[in-house]
């Protein structure tokens, strides 16, 4: 719990006597899932041994000794059994394969929405959702296959998407290889609907009763604020727009979102706080404090952070309890120790390693930096809330970096001046889902009350991201989060002496002048002479290619939603569409059409000969009626010209090669692929089509040769290798979003791609991307990066 881990550390020395415990745990469970079974048994006979030596010296507290003994035993036993289990484990084999598979599966987790982005008004939902489930039979080509394995399945959101923590259900699918690196053996990607689903227990019920009541209460806050509450609460985040999860993304806000630490520490906070006013003994407040903390991770879900956070709160509330000084170091040691034992897969956990980064910072630097802020005449409050979330930033900057390649100059001020509110927030919005269920009306006062706090944060997070240069670049991977984290601790470790904390200041100082400035203006945007713009439209596509009239041009794809396509279009000084075409039928691709329709003159919109009936097809329809802009079909093989600009359609292919279906895979597949001879040269706009649809349309005769490739499917490893050397591509543009979920785009299909040769860009860290064409001192197609990624106008 945060608010205990930081009073807990307050003073008197830091107990780390299970930190070594912790870490032969942690480290070894997740080198044993990264890399090899044996990293496990190395790390952990390392840490018995050393625990065995301090035992026998008698040089340190034998209670920790024997624990450190104790735990090197287990990961090099248990841990890397389990590790050894998951590598050698049937599935893992079958699911290289792609074997189709039947199986009763029971579900660890809630379903989590694969899409979560907005249409127009229309609050689409997800098409898919991620369920972590543990296999208890399966079945491959009629042939018996053990269970006891953890399973991720892909399954359409409509009949999966309500199910809960609990249920048994039968599975029919087929496999794919898991991603690696934790306890999943395959993914599966579900066909049709659950089969003989079984009976949730009567808690997860419960909880699920609480949770609907809060999303229902919410809604009289209006769509932002709404939707906002719940993801306070218990980390639903189903009533939230896609563009204002990119804003608290970019403003370092997305933490609010996800339960966490924090929100245990509220809610057994306030729950402590009223039993010491009703003058409860600490025993039966510690009891007590537990229901609260019990009834809340059942509320919210298994969730790591939060499952860390519980167990760490147990403990401290056990100490309370047994009238022992509270520590919050041996407290996250503790919960380490016995959630990476009852999970493994909790050791490469993002969610986890971020709770535990940002809870040993408050515990380790916010007393003696806020002691250090009281000395010098800072109000204790005050000083308190700057250390925080400093703290905790800075702790968990470098992991953030290394996943999404950037790193947010807003952070903190954002978290700063939100922190304040998130507290009664969150009380009373829990409040509310308790009251929902049998007086709706109090729960609507419980939420009106919570209403200010959560414009509030909102305005914060829109606000931020509005920051010209609120991000800057960072290397992704593990470089950049090494490089970051080194140089956080030079920076930390030259503050603590007069000179050196003056050159800091200075170099921090000109980085800020050199980095941040030139990201205020864009000059010379957009190029003279583009022939194609790929849009920063955030996670999907939208292409923009012009014509002979510098104001007119043709809409390849409106992205996810209408603000990144809209700004795109403002800043490209398009007025008039003659065409918009739609490759296929997802949101990301076309989630924006409202804001081309209704603010430039648009001749038609136009799709592919295979599109499948959905809330898409319907929404693009009702739009374009609305409107009063005609819907036509493009067939395969028909050419469109303008002025400075032909395109021809490729794909998709007649539909006895692709027939058409409702899963994702198959619609990318029916994809329109176009090739646009233009001024800078030929370009291929290829959609999302993957790999089977790539090799029909090769084996089809088609030419895919083109100087420009705009990367299939954001550049995922669902590629043929023998169509991307065919495009024989001088220039690769993936169209991304910033921290995505699916991992777009795929480091080897990249890699592949640059080692052919292709320059390559990517919108998520170079925002809008043009072709221009070449000049006297370079043939063929030119790039040129805009450099602001989802920057305002």
């Amino acid at each position: 719990m945060t608010a205990v881990s930081v009073s807990a550390g307050s003073g008197g020395r830091i107990d780390a006597r299970l930190v070594p415990a912790a870490l032969v745990v942690w480290t070894g469970a997740a080198a044993g899932l990264l890399f090899a079974w044996w990293f496990a048994v190395l790390i952990g006979l390392l840490g018995a041994v050393f625990g065995g030596w301090l035992l026998l010296r008698g040089r340190w507290d034998r209670a920790a000794a024997l624990v450190l003994l104790a735990c090197g035993l287990v990961t090099a036993g248990m841990l890397a059994g389990r590790a050894y289990g998951v590598a050698s484990h049937p599935l893992h084999a079958e699911a290289g394969q792609r074997s189709s598979v039947r199986m009763r599966v029971e579900l660890t987790n809630r379903p989590k929405p694969m899409y979560r982005k907005g249409f127009g008004d229309q609050q689409s939902g997800a098409r898919t959702v991620l369920i972590e489930a543990r296999v208890h039979t399966a079945s491959v080509a009629g042939r018996a296959v053990p269970g006891g394995a953890d399973v991720l399945l892909f399954a359409p959101a409509r009949g999966w998407g309500g199910l809960l923590i609990g249920q048994e259900v039968t599975v029919r699918g087929k496999l794919a290889p898991a991603r690696g690196g934790d306890t999943t053996v395959a993914i599966v990607w579900v066909r049709g609907p659950p089969g003989d689903p079984g009976a949730a227990g009567f808690g997860q019920r419960a909880a699920e009763t609480l949770r609907a009541g809060l999303r229902t209460a919410s809604g009289s806050l209006g769509r932002d604020a709404g939707g906002l509450l719940p993801g306070l609460v218990d980390g639903d985040t189903s009533g939230l727009r896609h563009e204002l999860v990119g804003d608290f993304k970019t403003a370092g806000l997305t933490h609010l979102m996800a339960v966490s630490g924090s929100n245990l520490a509220i809610v057994t906070g306030a729950v402590l706080m009223l039993l010491r006013l009703c003058r409860v003994g600490p025993r039966v407040a510690a009891a007590l404090a537990g229901l609260a903390l019990f009834g809340f991770v059942l509320l919210a879900g298994p969730d790591p952070s939060v499952l860390r956070a519980a167990v760490m709160g147990a403990v401290v509330l056990a100490a309370m309890a047994l009238g022992r000084q509270r520590s919050a170091l041996p407290a996250l040691g503790s919960a380490i120790i016995l959630l990476v034992c009852y999970d493994p897969s909790m050791a490469v956990d993002f969610a986890f390693v971020l709770s535990v980064l940002a809870t040993a910072a408050l515990v380790l630097f916010v007393p003696r930096w806020s002691a250090g802020l009281r000395g010098r005449g800072v109000p204790s409050g005050i000083a308190q809330a700057l250390a925080v979330p400093v703290a905790a930033h800075l702790a968990t900057a470098p992991v953030i970096a290394g996943m999404s390649g950037q790193v947010s100059l807003v952070a903190v001020l954002a978290n700063l001046l939100a922190a304040p509110v998130v507290a009664p927030a969150t009380v009373f919005g829990v409040l509310a889902a308790l009251s929902a269920p049998l007086l709706p009306w109090l729960a609507t006062g419980f939420v009106w009350l919570a209403g200010p706090e959560a414009h509030w944060i909102v305005l914060i997070g829109t606000w931020s991201a509005r920051i010209p240069g609120a991000t800057i670049g960072w290397p992704p991977g593990w470089i950049g989060a090494v490089l970051l984290g080194a140089l956080i601790a030079v920076v930390l470790l030259a503050m603590r002496y007069r000179r050196p904390r003056v050159v800091v200041l200075l170099g921090l100082l000109a980085v800020f002048a050199l980095t941040v400035p030139p990201r205020l203006v864009r000059p010379g945007w957009p190029p003279t002479g583009w022939a194609m713009v790929s849009c920063d439209v955030g996670q999907g596509d939208g292409e923009v290619l012009a014509t002979a009239d510098p104001h007119r041009a043709v809409v390849v794809d409106t992205g996810p939603d209408e603000e990144g396509i809209d700004r795109c279009l403002d800043r490209l000084g398009v007025r008039s569409v003659p065409l918009v075409l739609l490759s296929h039928m997802h949101a990301d691709h076309v989630g924006g059409l409202r804001a081309v329709l209704e603010n430039r003159t648009v001749g038609a919109v136009a799709l592919g000969a295979a599109q499948p009936r959905g809330w898409e097809l319907d929404a693009v329809r009702e739009q374009s009626a609305r409107a009063k802009v005609p819907v036509v079909t493009v067939p395969t093989g028909q050419r469109l010209s303008w002025p400075g600009l032909t395109i021809d359609v490729l794909a998709p292919l007649p539909a006895e090669s692709h027939p058409v279906g409702h899963d994702g895979t198959t619609i990318n597949n029916t994809s329109l692929v176009l090739r646009a001879t233009t001024p800078a040269g030929s370009i291929l706009l290829t959609g999302d089509v993957e790999t089977e649809a790539q090799t029909d349309l090769l084996s089809s005769g088609a030419s895919v040769r083109a100087e420009v490739l705009k990367i299939p499917h954001h550049g995922s490893r669902s590629q043929a290798p023998e169509f991307l050397d065919a495009t024989h591509a001088r220039i690769a543009i993936a169209s991304v979003g910033a921290d995505n979920d699916y991992g777009h785009p795929n480091a080897t299909t990249m890699n592949r791609l640059r080692a052919d040769g292709s320059l390559l860009a990517r919108t998520d860290q170079d925002g809008d991307v043009a072709v221009l064409p070449g000049n006297g001192r370079a043939a063929g197609p030119r790039l040129l990066r805009a450099g602001a990624p989802r920057s305002p106008p």
